[in-house]
């Protein structure tokens, strides 16, 4: 009777396990386990990084597809997976684009290490790594019987191919400009330098900028005759080279300015200039490093028309409403970087002394030394003068007694 119930017992567990996997590409003598690090598989590609879970493991914890999510972003549907079944074992498939590799918060770490550069020679060369996780949901509640599942992946790519190589970012644009003699297309190009010459480009060290370090920018134009300017309409940053990026900092925006950001020229010849002082963006916390990128959103105007086109900040006189229309171009949207800042160092300068400090301590030592020697030499000058009293001599009386 006893070996029947068992029986019975293993056969009702056989057909749980198996509705639990109805529908779907599992083997229950196989699958019916907690998920492991093996079943997560990483794919690095040229545009996308593609993530493949075994989603028999997953079921067998109680948990569907729609509980992984990218980075817990659980309550954004562009951020998880979509399932597979027409593979053994049936899996879920997350695909992430280089382009907006930091739309479901995945990050972006920016090292160095030795390797080939892009002309094949062995140096020092920045590598961004992209990294993240997927999750389930924590429960409302205080406890829970299910195992909550964690999978981490990251991949490796050098920095100047997520740069130039992928929709990333682009420092130079083509814009298409028509006037009254015909259409033609003008270059502009976003470029940083050391200083005020804005003659030596921005070299950065393979440690990074330090924070408040001054950075000069410049739009520049091409192919363009001197009946245009160069009018830049804003500039901003963020983390990523991604223009569209939700976290962005702006520097110059109609009359707000940022107070360490201070603008040379602007519509006012076929270049504009800026300059900046370099921070870190706060979500970079825990890195050595931040990467921060500057875009520039600008346009051509006709040289008489690129002052009405600026914004009438403070007390400058307002503009007549009946003056004619400005003739300009659509806005082009420029990128630069990343720049890599460096978190300062705590560590505590070493102590120096100077000769006079180093003069009056030794003088100090010194008499607290001869404080003690004639301390000692003044007991010891005592004690030999003292005397102990000498003991009564005689016989004892027995009067006394």
């Amino acid at each position: 009777m006893e070996r029947l119930c068992v029986i019975l017992l293993l056969v009702s567990k056989t057909f749980i396990v198996d509705a639990q996997f109805n529908g779907f590409n599992c083997d229950a003598s196989f699958h019916s386990r907690f998920p492991a690090e093996r079943d997560i598989s990483v794919y690095c590609g040229v545009q996308t990084i593609t993530l493949k879970i075994n989603f028999c493991p997953v079921l067998f914890s109680g948990y569907t597809d729609t509980d992984l999510a990218l980075n817990g972003r659980h309550g954004d549907a562009h951020c998880r997976g979509f399932i597979n079944n027409n593979t053994f074992p049936t899996v879920v498939l997350f695909s992430i684009s280089l382009s907006t590799l930091e739309a479901c918060g995945n990050s972006l770490v920016v090292t160095t290490a030795q390797g080939p550069n892009a002309y094949g020679n062995l140096s020092l060369v920045q590598i961004g790594n992209i990294a993240g996780y997927i999750d389930t949901p924590d429960p409302p509640t205080v406890i829970s019987y299910l195992p909550g599942l964690l999978y981490k992946f990251s991949c490796s790519y050098p920095l100047e191919y997520l740069v130039n190589n992928t929709q990333l970012a682009s420092s130079a644009a083509a814009i298409s400009v028509k006037d009254s003699n015909g259409t033609f297309v003008s270059t502009l190009n976003l470029l940083l330098y050391n200083d005020s010459t804005y003659v030596h480009h921005l070299a950065i060290p393979v440690s990074g900028l330090t924070l408040k370090t001054r950075v000069f920018a410049a739009v520049k134009a091409t192919n363009l005759d001197r009946r245009w300017n160069v009018l830049m309409d804003y500039c901003y940053t963020t983390p990523s080279g991604n223009p569209n990026d939700e976290l962005r900092y702006d520097l110059f925006f109609g009359c707000d300015k940022d107070p360490q950001t201070t603008v040379f020229e602007n519509g006012k010849s076929q270049m504009g200039r800026f300059s900046f002082e370099v921070f870190r963006f706060v979500k970079h916390k825990n890195q050595k490093m931040s990467t921060v990128f500057l875009h520039c959103v600008t346009k051509l105007c006709r040289s008489d028309d690129c002052p009405l086109l600026l914004p009438i900040c403070g007390k400058r006189k307002k503009r007549n409403v009946s003056e004619r229309t400005a003739m300009a171009s659509d806005n082009a949207v420029m990128t630069a970087g990343p720049i890599i800042t460096r978190s300062a160092q705590l560590n505590s300068p070493p102590f120096k002394m100077n000769s006079v400090t180093s003069a009056l301590i030794s003088a100090i030592a010194i008499l607290a030394v001869m404080s003690m020697c004639f301390f000692f030499l003044s007991l010891s000058l005592l004690r030999g003068k003292y005397t102990p009293p000498t003991p009564l001599s005689g016989t004892h009386n027995p009067a006394f007694s």
